[in-house]
């Protein structure tokens, strides 16, 4: 592979265009969770990126009362100036969709495809609280009146993850910075102008929030929808049907 961003790249025989992905991961997780589908696509010939946000993963180190929905659309919009990215794809997960909506009313010129993977769509205003089940909301609201910092993290099981991966991922997995789930964001419609726009539903994760962010989708023509049979965690769950759905969109 060339350093050129968009080049010709032979792949089973067939010619393929490379494309740049970007992929941001959801609540308790980090890049981590996105190896299996990173793996394949940069097999694929493509650019691949996935960054932790503050506070979770790899930078759990760096967790602090401050971390808010806006600094994790930062942490993305610094990748995506310093690595020079253009006509990328995209991808956010569960709590995710609620960070690359603000990516994109930041950059909405540079996206080329965006995708929302089993994740929240905000409107102007909304705070993540605002649009997760019920019971999330009652585990948020009990996490503020003891003035935590942190919400506690939720095991793999509540995800409906298979069994084989469940451990793997409890072991990674850190509490969510709450200050992320009670920010309201400011949209101002950029993200309607991305040209390509998907939504991805897990079928196997019985989700109020996420059935109503798919019927959504499904009513919009300038949407594609999907649904994939497994837990929440597609990433980990189906990893080769989601990497042929990112490449189909992108």
């Amino acid at each position: 592979m060339t350093d050129e961003r968009w080049c010709r790249h032979i792949t089973s025989g067939d010619n393929m265009t490379s494309h740049t992905f970007l992929l941001v991961h959801g609540a308790w997780h980090g890049g981590w969770a996105w190896v299996r589908v990173a793996d394949r696509l940069k097999a694929h010939g493509h650019r691949v990126f996935t960054p932790t946000l503050t506070g979770l993963g790899e930078r759990a180190h760096l967790l602090h009362p401050g971390i808010n929905l806006s600094l994790h659309v930062a942490d993305v919009l610094g990748l995506i100036k310093y690595e020079r990215l253009a006509e990328f794809v995209l991808v956010g997960h569960s709590y995710g969709g609620c960070v690359i909506s603000g990516v994109a009313e930041a950059v909405p010129d540079a996206i080329r495809s965006i995708v929302f993977l089993d994740a929240f769509i905000p409107d102007n205003g909304d705070a993540t609280v605002d649009l997760v089940q019920p019971a999330v909301q009652e585990i948020i609201q009990a996490a503020l009146e003891r003035g935590d910092t942190t919400i506690p993290v939720r095991n793999a099981a509540a995800f409906n993850v298979n069994e084989n991966d469940r451990a793997w991922v409890d072991s990674l997995a850190g509490p969510q910075p709450i200050g992320t789930m009670t920010e309201k964001i400011r949209l101002t419609g950029a993200r309607d102008r991305v040209p390509k726009k998907t939504y991805i539903r897990a079928s196997g994760y019985p989700n109020v929030s996420f059935e109503k962010a798919h019927a959504r989708a499904k009513a919009d023509r300038t949407w594609r929808t999907y649904e994939v049979p497994c837990g929440h965690d597609v990433m980990i769950d189906a990893p080769d049907r989601l990497t042929d759905i990112l490449i189909e969109v992108g």
